[in-house]
């Protein structure tokens, strides 16, 4: 498969030494936004880079015809217009907050607790980062928290502590060398269930977005992880 990487950080990099080692050409390599342009003859482009320029780049590979993944954060504000792009387009979108196969278990059973986990039960999220990472709260945090607020008593989240029992507390901390580790725990008076997911490295995020690549390349449409993960399943 011929790919294109936009954004050449760390994971830029470990894409780029995957993707070969599994046998894929990187026929183009894109460091900022304004070398778009190289983007030709290329099957499926891989973005991952920051959250001011996430949108201009996914919908520049939508406007030339290009399947795109993208695992950039802390853009989501413009994802619900991107998408009705994509569709009014034919075009093809994979997006995750998270790549990893793990993780997305994790999801899975993150959404179950928050149906059926009594209401007494405080709910909170702790997310632990490298320094480097842009956003605060992760994407994936975010998305852990998106069921509880759905089915429980929540109006918000908020990115702190909090003792309102109205608001769901997200608390992000940023430590040299951490690759990600997410925390989802509900407390009551009697006991705590906590779910927990820590990435030893970035491998695992690396491997989700070529599989993403691999799986979007023939399909049309907004996807994301339950889907690429459903229909091996299924």
């Amino acid at each position: 498969m011929r790919l294109a990487i936009i954004g050449y950080g760390k994971m830029g990099k470990k894409i780029e030494e995957m993707a070969r080692s599994m046998g894929h050409t990187i026929e183009v390599i894109v460091h900022h936004e304004d070398e778009l342009s190289k983007l030709e003859n290329i099957d499926v482009a891989i973005e991952f880079t920051h959250p001011e320029s996430a949108y201009n780049n996914l919908r520049y590979c939508l406007e030339k015809g290009i399947p795109v993944v993208s695992g950039t954060t802390g853009w989501l504000d413009q994802f619900d217009q991107l998408s009705a792009f994509c569709l009014s387009t034919n075009g093809s979108f994979f997006y995750a907050s998270n790549f990893s196969i793990g993780m997305n278990i994790a999801f899975k059973i993150n959404k179950l607790l928050a149906q059926i986990v009594p209401e007494e039960y405080q709910a909170s999220i702790e997310e632990i980062h490298h320094t480097e990472k842009k956003d605060s709260p992760s994407g994936t945090a975010i998305s852990l928290g998106k069921p509880i607020l759905i089915n429980r008593k929540y109006n918000d989240w908020i990115n702190d502590y909090s003792d309102n029992p109205n608001i769901l507390p997200i608390v992000s901390k940023r430590i040299d060398k951490v690759p990600g580790t997410h925390y989802v725990r509900y407390e009551s008076n009697i006991d705590k269930i906590e779910l927990c997911h820590e990435a030893k490295s970035r491998d695992g995020f690396v491997l989700g977005a070529i599989k993403a690549a691999e799986w979007l390349k023939e399909r049309k449409g907004v996807f994301g992880m339950q889907d690429m993960l459903d229909s091996h399943f299924s």
